[in-house]
């Protein structure tokens, strides 16, 4: 089966809003008086705000609800998101967005991140023209590990499962397309530390590994 769409997760491949959303959330912690360990933070990798907020809630006994949290760490996020000179796109992401455009591939974000951050980043870097449709986790009703949102994806491609190639850089992302049977491509840098790549199909390091031409050929014709 020939390769026709791509599904791109956003956080860690296309942008790394990670630093970010570690301000982010680092300020509210401190406002809410919790003591979040590294090891807890990390765990939070490719999960959705909502799910992230819920934890907190349920772990630290809190009297905020979920929606309150996410909506203080939203605010948090979007003064770093706006005022932060370092944040910018991946090296290399760009160049190959156009090489599947340019090869006529249909391209689906599908992020667990809230549909305002990515509306935010695809203004500010000016991606809307490429992208076919856009996913975001939060308003879905599982969050990653769980194949849903990669599953809908496909589906807006309108390609079968074999015909799709997804881009990840999370443990959670990487069991979500492995679960959802399609192709995975698992991008490895500075970006995304601490993370399991043993279900990915392919390990990269450097998106010049992955244009059209090289990754053709895990698909059929």
């Amino acid at each position: 089966m020939p390769l026709k769409a791509i599904l791109f997760d956003m956080d860690g491949v296309i942008v790394d809003t990670e630093p970010l959303h570690r301000k982010g959330y680092f300020q509210m912690f401190e406002n809410l008086n919790i003591s979040v360990s590294e090891e807890l933070y990390t765990s939070f990798t490719g999960s959705s705000t909502q799910k992230v907020c819920t934890t907190l809630v349920e772990k630290f006994n809190l009297n905020s609800t979920h929606e309150e949290l996410a909506s203080i760490k939203r605010r948090y996020f979007k003064h770093y998101f706006d005022h932060d000179v370092d944040f910018d796109l991946l090296p290399g992401v760009k160049n190959l967005i156009e090489n599947y455009y340019n090869n006529g591939l249909k391209l689906i974000l599908a992020s667990s991140a809230h549909m305002n951050t990515i509306n935010w980043v695809f203004e500010k870097f000016g991606l809307e023209k490429y992208f076919s449709a856009k996913i975001s986790g939060a308003s879905l009703k599982e969050s990653k590990p769980h194949p849903e949102i990669f599953q809908l994806a496909a589906k807006m491609a309108g390609e079968p499962k074999e015909n799709c190639l997804v881009i990840e850089d999370s443990t959670n992302g990487i069991l979500a397309a492995h679960a959802a049977g399609i192709f995975c491509v698992a991008y490895k840098s500075e970006h995304s530390l601490d993370q399991d790549y043993s279900k990915a199909n392919l390990v990269i390091s450097d998106f010049s590994e992955i244009e059209m031409g090289k990754i053709e050929k895990f698909f059929g014709k």
